[in-house]
């Protein structure tokens, strides 16, 4: 029971990492008469601070890192030190603003696409994290069906493959990200008197339309890795897929 009680919970993910920051990006970036009407400044940090204290709170529970938690407060800490880089003292910002912030947002599944890549060959590789781990798969008993039919140099190549595919999708994401940077903050007006408020804005549009033009491409990629797994594993070790996978 504990163990379930330590899982990040999807739901107040996508609420917190992505609609809560959406919301106050959109909404409470204008300088105007409503309440809510807080300034571009203040409406960055009221979007950094849930999920930067998420993070905090996931780690403080569980008293482990969480990786998806540990990317997001690495995005939360890099969207805010990059914006107060950018951010003029006028209210203009930088003219380099879309090339930058476009890195900053491909440089995250870049790095960890080479880290699936390179984690392969140690004793914890990512693909097992992520996919192919004890809470989905039988493993000791796929493990042992492998040693028995003497496989392994079929299943480590599988395996690679595997792990190939999965490091594909974080490249996919590498590009679409630097493509919604430079869509959606390359026609900024960055001499405009309220460049802050439409940055702002259009941060927003980058974070929601990310979660669903990255989102969707990533989860076919991992539809598409499971399958694979199963496949050859199937093929590997002669096991049907309730032999394969722990009952649910």
């Amino acid at each position: 029971m504990s163990q379930k009680k330590e899982q990040e919970n999807p739901l107040h993910n996508i609420l917190i990492n992505v609609l809560i920051p959406v919301m106050a990006l959109s909404f409470m970036s204008k300088d105007g008469d409503k309440i809510w009407h807080i300034g571009a400044a203040k409406a960055m940090i009221f979007a950094l601070v849930p999920p930067l204290a998420y993070g905090i709170w996931f780690f403080i529970k569980t008293k482990k890192m969480n990786t998806f938690s540990l990317l997001g407060l690495v995005s939360v800490l890099l969207t805010g030190g990059l914006t107060l880089y950018l951010w003029n003292k006028d209210g203009t910002i930088k003219p380099n603003a879309a090339l930058l912030f476009g890195i900053k947002e491909a440089c995250i599944p870049f790095v960890l696409g080479l880290a699936v890549l390179f984690s392969f060959r140690s004793k914890s590789p990512l693909l097992n994290a992520f996919l192919y781990n004890d809470s989905v798969f039988n493993i000791p008993v796929i493990e042992k069906t492998v040693a028995e039919k003497q496989a392994h140099v079929a299943y480590r190549k599988m395996l690679w493959q595997s792990t190939l595919l999965f490091a594909a999708s974080f490249l996919v994401s590498t590009v679409l990200n630097l493509y919604l940077a430079m869509h959606f903050l390359g026609k900024l007006d960055h001499t405009a008197p309220d460049a802050k408020e439409v940055y702002n804005a259009q941060v927003a549009k980058i974070t929601g339309w990310g979660f669903l033009v990255i989102g969707l491409p990533l989860m076919v990629f991992l539809g598409f890795t499971l399958w694979h797994l199963l496949k050859n594993l199937r093929r590997i070790t002669g096991l049907d897929n309730e032999g394969l996978l722990l009952p649910r």
